[in-house]
């Protein structure tokens, strides 16, 4: 039987605030397990954004290879990463790579679409003057197509950073091992019914996924400047 405290799964907000936020033994282990998620997520983003710009960039030099590996980025996408968590957990281990590596995973296929839209959209006239001046290739993507992609790539890191987040709580869930993150707080508190603690975590990693997001908008505009719609200013 439980205590008549813990009877209501759905707590007042007031309880939430004085029993998880102001109570510092509650407090402090949600922020450690949510610093540790955060160090997932960007790692993974990092990986993430390096491998996706590079599949992307390999994609725009020949139109084989695009048909080649757009559809296994396509499947990777699709398939679902519940299905992949024991085949990752037996390749990886039950830690800190197995999370990492279901953030790449599901952080992927936005920055290699976004990449790949960005370089193939620059202007057929921007494409012809590079060839009336003999530039190479290697000088075309860094002086052209990789700054002419910038706001489709931040559109990009945009979506995978809350995907990574996503992937880093998802990973938190499965691989335990070693120290806990918010999503393995997250398991505990419900099988323990703290609904208090419940919804505190969850309200405390909705926050950190808003920020990351408002962090690469920040970003998106001091990168891309005023010429270009995305970056918010008239």
């Amino acid at each position: 039987m439980l205590s008549p405290e813990r009877r209501f799964l759905v707590p007042p907000p007031h309880r939430v605030l004085s029993v998880a936020f102001l109570d510092w033994s509650h407090l402090h282990p949600m922020l450690e397990a949510l610093a540790l998620t955060a160090r997932v997520a960007l790692v993974g983003l990092v990986l993430a954004a390096a491998l996706g710009i590079t599949v992307a960039v390999l994609m725009s030099r020949a139109r084989w290879l695009e048909r080649s590996l757009y559809p296994y980025a396509v499947i990777l996408q699709t398939v679902p990463i519940l299905a992949l968590v024991p085949l990752i957990g037996l390749w990886f281990g039950f830690g800190y790579s197995s999370r990492t590596v279901v953030c790449v995973i599901i952080a992927l296929f936005p920055m290699i679409a976004n990449t790949l839209f960005g370089l193939q959209s620059v202007d057929r006239a921007h494409h012809d003057l590079f060839t009336l001046q003999k530039a190479g290739r290697l000088a075309r993507l860094r002086k052209l197509e990789l700054p002419a992609a910038l706001p489709a790539v931040f559109t990009g890191l945009r979506t995978s950073a809350g995907l990574s987040v996503i992937g880093a709580i998802v990973g938190d869930m499965f691989f335990k091992q070693g120290s806990p993150g918010i999503g393995t707080l997250l398991d505990v508190y419900r099988a323990r019914l703290q609904s208090e603690d419940l919804f505190a975590a969850i309200i405390l990693a909705s926050l950190f996924g808003v920020a990351v997001f408002a962090l690469f908008t920040l970003l998106n505009r001091l990168a891309v400047g005023s010429w270009h719609g995305s970056s918010g200013r008239r």
